[in-house]
């Protein structure tokens, strides 16, 4: 037993397209004739990225990318060898959000073959922000964030050698873009494709919905079988990404039909979107419930939360985005006014159910 009253709801049986079938690194599988699904390899836990390469009668559209890695370009160049023709251009890049495994080939695409990057304006400007990072030494005031968390001297030491290494995992980007704003519409794959952007992952991530073909391209936004990190940060302490995510999944459920076919970065294609987005949603709210059941025990600081948060430990390797989206969630209920933080003897902040 785990002593919480609030249990996680239960996932819910998904419509998975193609099963459990997926392209192996760098091949390809059809979605529609126009539409085929890529998988390119990462460097981490995901294992894979799903990107998408769409036909236009008179050129070609990337939609993420992967990470800058010898075999995703190889990769890259071979499916594209075929293909593209000065009469058939790559024609531009589509980023759903700045992250590494999204955006990390995107500079060397446009370089390589003329393309346009389009991306929405926060997630260029940020990317850009956290590339010129790259070469500094980490900042007294992100030393300061998790020192308040509880970290130990060790951890410090370890985020201050592994800052400034985003920089690392994306090729060099275009000096300019085409903005995607929400509620824009644009035309690729011979049909009127729609911008639906949402924040708490990452700054103003945009999914592409396509009405005709009822096709959602969701990157991290909504993804079948995990709960994309939503974190705090220390460029800003304060934020609520907590509930801005449960926002863009209730912007989701209003903009989406319930058998929208859903292309996501990770896992397979899927339908059940309603489904899951309540699911998402109910499930940081259970998360919430067992953060007060914690709470009401005794004060705790942020790395005496994950049991609650998480429903499991945390490896040290994860201890950086557990403190993040611990934070995101205790800073969701100091704005609902249900717990307050104070500054304990040692310097690390104490959270507290507020009286």
């Amino acid at each position: 037993m785990d002593g919480f009253t609030t249990k996680t709801p239960k996932r819910p049986g998904l419509d998975y397209l193609h099963g459990e079938a997926a392209p192996d690194h760098g091949g390809m599988m059809e979605i529609t004739p126009r539409i085929q699904w890529i998988r390119m390899e990462l460097p981490f836990s995901l294992k894979f990225i799903n990107v998408w390469l769409i036909e236009d009668d008179d050129g070609w559209t990337i939609v993420d990318t992967g990470m800058p890695l010898k075999e995703t370009r190889d990769a890259w160049k071979a499916i594209l060898e075929s293909r593209v023709t000065p009469e058939k251009p790559l024609k531009r890049v589509i980023v759903t959000h700045m992250h590494p495994d999204h955006v990390g080939c995107a500079g060397w695409l446009c370089y390589k073959y003329g393309a346009e990057l389009w991306m929405s304006r926060l997630e260029y400007t940020t990317c850009r922000m956290l590339i010129s990072d790259t070469g500094r030494e980490a900042p007294e005031a992100g030393v300061s964030f998790y020192r308040k968390a509880g970290w130990d001297e060790a951890a410090l030491d370890n985020y201050r050698e592994r800052f400034g290494g985003f920089g690392r995992g994306v090729s060099k980007m275009p000096d300019s873009f085409f903005r995607l704003s929400d509620g824009d519409t644009f035309e690729m794959g011979g049909e009127t494709w729609e911008v639906i952007t949402g924040n708490g992952h990452s700054p103003e991530h945009a999914c592409l919905f396509c009405p005709a073909q009822n096709i959602v391209i969701s990157g991290d936004q909504l993804l079948p079988r995990i709960s994309s990190n939503v974190s705090v940060h220390p460029t800003e302490p304060a934020a609520n990404p907590l509930l801005d995510w449960m926002s863009s999944c209730e912007k989701l459920l209003e903009r989406l039909p319930a058998d929208v076919l859903v292309l996501p970065a990770h896992n397979e294609p899927f339908r059940g979107a309603h489904k899951r987005l309540r699911h998402l949603i109910d499930g940081h709210e259970v998360a919430l419930e067992r953060l007060k059941q914690r709470l009401a025990e005794r004060p705790r600081k942020v790395l005496d939360t994950f049991v609650a948060i998480f429903g499991r430990k945390i490896a040290l390797d994860e201890q950086g985005m557990a403190t993040g989206e611990a934070l995101a969630h205790l800073n969701c209920l100091i704005y609902r006014g249900e717990v307050k933080a104070e500054p304990g003897r040692d310097g690390v902040t104490l959270y507290h159910l507020a009286a």
